[in-house]
C-alpha cells in the first residue's frame, strides 16, 4: 500500500491527492457509505483542497479529476454547496488532512432517534467521549450554518448530521474514510444492543483510550480493506 493513512495533515502533490480522493470515493460507495450523495476531500497545502468531483461517489471513474477549493474563499462554479463543510472544518483545524461527508444507513437511522452512537465497542472507542449531532436535518447550503456545524463539531473526529448523515475529519483522507466505516459499525452495534432490549455496557474513557490504537496498522489494515479491487 503506498497511501497508508499518515500520523499528521502532511500537504500532498495534486497527482497523488487526485488518486487518493477517488481511491477513498469508491471505497465508500463500495461499502454502502454513500450512495448518490455525499463527497470527500483531501488537503493540498494550507491554503487549498480537493474535492471529488460533483457526482455519486461509486461511479467516480479512474483518472476523473476533482476540483481544487481555496480554504479561504468561494466556493468555484460547479462544487456541491456542502463543500462549504469541508472548508470550514479545514479554516479551523490545521491538523486535519482528509474529511467524508457520507450518508451511513445506521448512523442515519439513531440520529433520526436523536441519538449517536455510544462508546460499546473497540471501533467506537475512537469517538469517545461521544460524537455530537447537529440537531437540524436540512442541507449545509449557507456559510452561517457550516461555521456553526464546525464549531459544534469542535475537535471531534466525527459529526452526526439529525437526518442527514455524518462528516468525519481526520489527520488524512484515508484515516476519515476508516473512521468513517468505525462509526457506522459503532451504530450497528448500539442498534443491535437497542433491540435486543438488554442494557449494553459502555467502555470508560480510561477503556477507551487505551483501545483507540493506531498501533500495529490497524487503520492501514482497514484501509486496504475498503478499497481492494479498486483499480487504481
Amino acid at each position: 500500500m503506498t497511501d497508508a493513512p499518515s500520523p499528521q495533515a502532511d500537504t500532498v502533490t495534486r497527482a497523488d491527492a487526485e488518486i487518493i480522493v477517488r481511491r477513498a470515493a469508491r471505497a465508500l460507495g463500495r461499502h454502502g457509505l454513500v450512495h448518490a450523495y455525499g463527497h470527500c476531500s483531501q488537503r493540498l497545502d494550507a491554503d487549498h483542497f480537493l474535492v471529488c468531483t460533483a457526482k455519486p461517489l461509486g461511479t467516480i471513474a479512474p483518472g476523473e479529476a476533482g476540483t481544487v477549493v481555496p480554504v479561504n474563499g468561494p466556493l468555484p462554479d460547479g462544487v456541491l454547496g456542502e463543500v462549504r463543510i469541508h472548508r470550514e472544518i479545514y479554516r479551523r483545524r490545521p491538523d486535519i488532512g482528509g474529511i467524508v461527508r457520507s450518508m451511513p444507513a445506521r448512523a442515519m437511522a439513531l440520529s433520526a432517534l436523536g441519538r449517536t452512537p455510544r462508546v460499546l465497542h473497540g471501533m467506537g472507542s475512537y469517538f469517545a467521549p461521544g460524537t455530537p449531532l447537529w440537531d437540524d436535518p436540512q442541507l449545509i447550503r449557507d456559510d452561517l450554518a457550516a461555521e456553526q456545524l464546525a464549531d459544534l463539531m469542535a475537535d471531534s473526529p466525527a459529526l452526526v448530521m439529525r437526518g442527514n448523515g455524518v462528516v468525519a475529519a481526520a489527520e488524512s483522507l484515508q484515516s476519515a474514510v476508516v473512521l468513517t466505516w468505525y462509526l457506522e459499525d459503532a451504530a450497528r452495534v448500539e442498534m443491535d444492543c437497542l433491540a435486543s432490549g438488554q442494557p449494553a455496557k459502555e467502555l470508560s474513557l480510561e477503556e477507551s483510550q487505551r483501545r483507540a490504537t493506531r498501533s500495529g496498522l490497524i487503520f492501514e489494515r482497514m484501509w486496504d480493506y475498503l478499497t481492494h479491487g479498486d483499480p487504481e
